[in-house]
């Protein structure tokens, strides 16, 4: 087996806890999934005709005691509500605990998002649930930890979540005030599990963990450190018994849960656009593949939702697990990816993924036929859009084929981050440009160089060294090793733009390949296992667990086959966590067409540059059928070339579109103008996640 090429650096409850404050201080913390396992389940929806879903949505963001608010929970818990409804929920049967009502669709049952509400409405959704309904569980606001005293966590603390009447911690109870623990909530799942019914839970929050610093940018963290709880370092013993209890019972039955980030990652919220309305990102992406997905599984939904995350503003990845995550998604779904329109007004935006810039196919009517002309959006707001020239007569729908173009790069404000004066930034701070709306980079000064944050302006949120550094290469000066990385974000950023673009909007359609991923662990060779090091005679391989991540020197293998019933040209590209693109495959130019039933092995060594410790990249396998290709080999791979980015047809943008859907005239040659035709472009793109771990000796 020979060696690849090396990647470089690699019944629904919702509770919206509202905010008072526009921007509060975000906060470093991690998402706990043991919490979110005895808190969220999302199940599949039973067939049965008497089946019942009953729901609880929590959105807490007005804290009435702590100094934390948020600005997004009212709205996630609208859009939850709004989303379940759409597909068949009754509003009578969702609790909706909200300090701001408005909005919500008529009929729900309001309430406040305090501890005594939310856990009656538990109480009641477990009491009405029997065998084969369903009951959700939606929890948007604060997350946090606290001494466990149950005996049942690894680490020591339990998870918690705050509802709007927490308070600090209590020496006489020896918890926080009025907080729920995860313990609390593993024992009312059991209760509705017990009951025969399906649990769903979907968890929009976090708690807090590492400390790694998070400077001001676009994002706030959803977490609650533990020393404004006022939480004692010696606040770990039960003082009832002196020792801890025994652990809280496993749960058994139908149940998936949804979690908004992995355990080591925050969870953010930002404002939308220009509309002032903050959203959780989980959330929002979530809602949208909801609407747009009525046949999917929890599966299809959760990797839908992490594609959408994966090009929003912060960089978090969602995580789910249950029995039920194979199972159909509940409701009968909005049945449609076409939105109404009324006139030049189209009645879905930003919340629906629609903005300035995007194209849509027009239609007479809400499903099947024909296409009758094409749009583009001119400007969006929330829940509205509108087109940039009057749609041809008997237009009445739009269905989105091809995104926004890509944004450019754009900075914010440098932020310091050094406590003290040791370093002189004069240099950095005259080399970087001028800041703009809409950042989607926080250049933060610190050890001398300039990290660069993504638009949540967290620095190193996944550990130290996480966030990209601007390294200084011999003869470079700061500008110009600036203006460099600079340029490699941009393009790396915009052909990730380009390419999720090109694939369409389609959520549930079959992938023409199927990808399974194997690891072998880096050998025993002396040294550190970074960049040029002996890597030794690696391990054995075995089945790669994503969420274990990799570590430099590790063997990545990929085993790609094609499942569909056409040809399929393959290329293998890498995005490492400082945006720089590598092609993986194919090399040197060998064939990348795949015959139906036929298989390629594909390997890679991972590899750290000079001072990246952890951090969050991506493996990009994508298809394109050999009919699309008109007879010549499609390879990707081309795309990372900085030549195609200047290419005067039109650059990466250009060039796709031409190569995947033009239409031809007689002759052969492109008859096409502009974007891209009537149809999402000809290209499956896959998404794998891959975690780089800190770099250790061996």
């Amino acid at each position: 087996m020979g060696e690849g090429p090396r990647v470089t650096n690699s019944v629904i409850i919702a509770v919206a806890l509202a905010a008072r404050r526009a921007r509060p201080h975000p906060r470093a913390m991690t998402c706990l999934l043991r919490i979110l396992s005895a808190l969220v389940i999302l199940l599949a929806w039973p067939l049965g005709a008497r089946a019942e879903v009953r729901a609880v949505l929590v959105g807490a963001g007005d804290y009435l005691y702590l100094d934390a608010d948020l600005a997004g929970p009212a709205n996630d818990v609208r859009l939850m509500a709004e989303t379940l409804a759409a597909r068949g929920i009754a509003p009578e049967a969702m609790t909706v605990l909200t300090s701001e009502p408005a909005g919500l669709p008529e009929g729900v049952v309001t309430g406040q998002p305090t501890r005594a509400a939310i856990m009656a409405a538990l109480d009641r959704a477990a009491t009405g649930a029997g065998a084969g309904d369903t009951v959700v569980f939606y929890f948007s606001g604060h997350g946090s930890r606290a001494p466990d005293l149950s005996g049942d966590e690894g680490g020591g603390y339990d998870a918690i979540f705050l509802p709007v009447d927490a308070g600090q911690w209590s020496g006489e109870i020896g918890a926080v005030e009025n907080a729920i623990v995860d313990d609390e909530l593993n024992l009312w799942a059991a209760r509705v599990l017990a009951s025969g019914a399906q649990l769903v839970g979907l968890i929009d929050a976090c708690h807090s963990d590492t400390g790694f610093r998070a400077l001001d940018g676009a994002g706030v963290a959803r977490s609650v450190d533990e020393s404004q709880l006022g939480i004692p370092a010696d606040a770990g013993v039960n003082p009832a018994t002196g020792e801890p209890a025994g652990p809280a019972p496993g749960l058994d039955g139908a149940f998936v849960f949804l979690y908004s980030s992995q355990s080591d990652e925050r969870s953010y919220e930002y404002p939308l656009g220009e509309t002032g309305l903050w959203h959780g990102e989980f959330t929002l992406r979530l809602a949208q593949v909801l609407e747009q997905a009525p046949d999917a599984t929890w599966e299809q939904v959760l990797a839908a939702t992490a594609d959408r995350m994966t090009q929003g503003p912060v960089r978090q990845e969602p995580a789910g697990e249950g029995p039920l995550l194979s199972g159909q998604v509940f409701g009968k779904g909005a049945g449609m990816t076409r939105f109404r329109l009324d006139g030049d007004r189209l009645l879905a935006g930003l919340l629906q993924g629609v903005d300035a810039g995007a194209t849509l196919a027009l239609y007479s009517e809400g499903a099947g036929g024909d296409p009758i002309g094409t749009a583009e959006v001119q400007g969006a707001t929330a829940r509205e859009a509108t087109l940039a020239a009057p749609p041809p007569e008997g237009a009445g729908w739009a269905e989105l084929v091809a995104s926004a173009p890509p944004r450019p790069l754009s900075l914010a404000a440098p932020v310091r981050a050094d406590p003290g004066d040791g370093f002189d930034y004069s240099d950095w701070l005259a080399a970087i440009p001028a800041p703009e709306a809409d950042p989607r980079l926080v250049p933060i000064l610190v050890d001398g160089t300039v990290a660069l944050a993504g638009a949540d302006g967290a620095l190193d949120p996944a550990g130290p060294g996480s966030t990209p550094r601007v390294v200084i290469a011999p003869g470079e000066s700061p500008a110009t090793a600036l203006e460099r990385t600079l340029g490699t974000a941009a393009r790396g950023l915009r052909l990730r733009d380009v390419l999720a673009g090109a694939t369409g909007q389609s959520l549930t359609g079959k992938a023409p390949l199927s990808v399974s991923y194997e690891i072998r662990p880096h050998g025993t060779a002396g040294g550190d296992a970074g960049e040029g090091a002996d890597c030794g005679t690696p391990g054995p391989a075995r089945a790669w667990d994503p969420a274990a991540g990799v570590a430099p020197c590790d063997q990545l293998w990929l085993t790609v086959t094609n499942v569909s019933g056409k040809a399929q040209d393959v290329s293998v590209l890498y995005m490492a966590a400082d945006f720089a693109m590598q092609p993986i495959w194919p090399r040197a130019n060998l064939s990348n067409r795949l015959a139906p039933g036929e298989s390629a092995r594909i390997g890679m060594v991972i590899e750290a540059p000079p001072g990246a410790a952890t951090g969050l990249e991506e493996l990009w396998v994508l298809a394109v059928p050999a009919e699309a290709a008109r007879g010549a080999r499609v390879d990707l791979t081309r795309l990372v070339e900085p030549a195609r980015e200047r290419d005067a047809a039109g650059g990466m943008l250009g060039w796709l579109a031409d190569r995947l859907d033009a239409p031809h005239d007689d002759d052969g040659d492109s008859a096409r103008a502009r974007g891209f035709t009537l149809k999402p472009a000809a290209l499956a793109m896959i998404r794998q996640t891959v975690r780089l771990n800190p770099v250790s000796p061996r």
